[in-house]
């Protein structure tokens, strides 16, 4: 029996074939959104991953990979910088695991990909999605800042590509990413495209991925040296009141910042 098979989850659906975990960000009601409970949930599965698992395929909904930040969550816990900053700090460690763990992480994309789900897809060791998926990083138009991406995604991209994306705030195509290397492979059926993948994975051995995914960490620990950075960061934008009084007006009339009160 999947040792999985009893647990409930509120934010995610997982399964294992042999030693292949498929993690569903399932949030559908909240345009697959993180909040506190998704990244608790996700970490647990990556901690689970790393002694049994030698692929995670991270995977979204059909029509939205994963949308960024719940602000409806963020708008009604505003408690103080303790809150947000150990909340960053989750996140960012969840993203390490993806990036570092001792497995290999895909992300498996269809739909839209915004602001933090960035950071879920940078983070990752192989990303495939569909050619109708988009990305985009809409922070600055909040006042806030993609503070706990950039370091993953800066270093899959590069640094003026990723400041260009931040700066613009309009999403861009499968296509785009694919040529900026935020994709690494894309077609109409990402479905097909994922199991090539996988048959290819699948003759790895774990030993030989723990040990590689090792060395990765060892000669470039960038990831871990922007760790602090960004978390504060994170913490600077998201406990300014001007900023908060953006979100939460969003949250309750549905209008962005720069159109009228």
């Amino acid at each position: 029996m999947d040792v999985l098979s009893s647990t409930t989850y509120e934010t995610i659906k997982v399964r294992f074939e042999n030693d292949i975990c498929f993690l569903q960000i399932h949030r559908p009601d909240a345009n697959n959104c993180i909040n506190r409970r998704l990244v608790e949930e996700c970490a647990s599965v990556v901690r689970l991953c790393e002694e049994r698992a030698k692929v995670l395929v991270l995977e979204g909904l059909p029509e939205v990979f994963c949308f960024g930040a719940d602000f409806q969550e963020i708008s009604s816990q505003r408690d103080g910088d303790g809150h947000q900053k150990s909340h960053a700090e989750a996140l960012y460690d969840l993203w390490l695991s993806l990036a570092l763990g001792s497995f290999v992480s895909i992300a498996h994309v269809r739909g839209k990909v915004n602001a933090g789900g960035v950071g879920f897809v940078a983070a990752c060791d192989i990303v495939l999605c569909e050619d109708k998926a988009v990305f985009s990083l809409s922070e600055l138009l909040f006042g806030l800042m993609p503070a706990c991406v950039l370091p993953f995604l800066i270093r899959r991209i590069g640094q003026a590509k990723a400041n260009y994306i931040t700066l613009m705030t309009q999403p861009i195509s499968a296509q785009q990413a694919l040529s900026w290397q935020l994709v690494d492979a894309c077609e109409q059926n990402s479905g097909n495209l994922l199991r090539r993948h996988l048959l290819r994975l699948r003759c790895l051995s774990k030993t030989g991925v723990s040990r590689y995914k090792n060395y990765l960490r060892n000669l470039d620990n960038t990831l871990l040296a922007s760790r602090a950075k960004a978390i504060e960061a994170n913490r600077e934008v998201f406990s300014d009141e001007e900023n908060l009084r953006k979100i939460a007006r969003y949250v309750s009339t549905g209008q962005f910042p720069w159109e009228g009160e």
